[in-house]
């Protein structure tokens, strides 16, 4: 294993090659699918508290499921992908042992479809701020590829470096659906030359500021590219969130959902469509 933690401080990102074994990956694949086609069924977006399928029209007009928030409430399989003990391990050096947890989020780009994320910060999406505090040192982000994760498959690209600047003009809001633009980095004043293509194999994982900025493209290869997203945060700088590790020993899910991202979490709780 490399130096990812100099990595991590230096670039804003580093890499570990297989993280996750191909039996592994091979079985959170497997899960996934599950999740896509329980998308699929539903026909339109769904949320049932924390859990919420992103459910959109496909050019041939057949739904498309682009990502699903919090999948672990529902996938016993995907619930232990997130509080295996290998992460504790490799989060402690940045972030230490007590560690909750704010994203976990399914990604798909079928071949050919849009699902471009324009450039943009991590940060500017914890939200309300005052929930989260020391974001630049107390956050970790985490990407596992199951698929192959490169420029032909719509991969993510980095500006390294970026973390440092702080919070950039750029709108995370406006970021999903929308190809790439140099001049958003002209704006921003970073140079797209120095753009670099984040490159995967199966059981891959990287982790990334959420000061980096990053964007990725459109999946022109012949396969699907999944994602499986966990974002890490240091327990005492946040007040969101579901606990993943307490002294670093993984913390079950409570019989009540935590405050993430749903503002309406108490008010609306029960299953719908959105």
């Amino acid at each position: 294993m490399t130096d990812y933690v100099a990595d991590f401080r230096a670039h804003g990102y580093a890499i570990v090659r297989g993280f996750f074994s191909p039996a592994e990956v091979a079985a959170i694949g497997a899960a996934m699918d599950q999740v896509y086609a329980e998308g699929v069924a539903h026909g339109r977006s769904f949320r049932h508290g924390n859990l919420f399928y992103t459910v959109r029209p496909g050019p041939d007009g057949a739904p498309h499921v682009p990502m699903v928030q919090w999948p672990s409430y529902h996938v016993a399989l995907l619930n232990q992908t997130r509080l295996d003990p290998r992460w504790a391990t490799l989060l402690e050096p940045l972030i230490g042992r007590d560690i909750k947890q704010i994203i976990n989020q399914l990604h798909w780009k079928l071949p050919d479809r849009s699902g471009d994320f324009a450039w943009h910060q991590d940060a500017k999406s914890r939200r309300p701020a005052e929930a989260y505090r020391n974001l630049g040192s107390s956050y970790v982000q985490t990407g596992l590829a199951i698929d192959p994760h490169n420029p032909g498959s719509g991969g993510m690209r980095f500006i390294p470096g970026s973390h440092t600047r702080g919070a950039l003009p750029l709108d995370p809001a406006a970021s999903l659906g929308r190809s790439p633009e140099d001049s958003a980095l002209d704006a921003a004043g970073l140079s797209p030359e120095d753009q670099v293509d984040l490159i995967l194999e199966p059981g891959d994982i990287a982790l990334w500021s959420p000061y980096l900025v990053h964007a990725s493209g459109t999946n022109t290869a012949t396969h699907l590219r999944r994602f499986y997203i966990n974002g890490y945060v240091r327990a005492e700088d946040c007040d969101r969130g579901e606990w993943s590790f307490r002294d670093g020993q993984p913390v079950a899910l409570g019989a009540e959902q935590a405050l993430v991202h749903y503002e309406q979490l108490r008010e609306r709780p029960e299953p719908h469509f959105v």
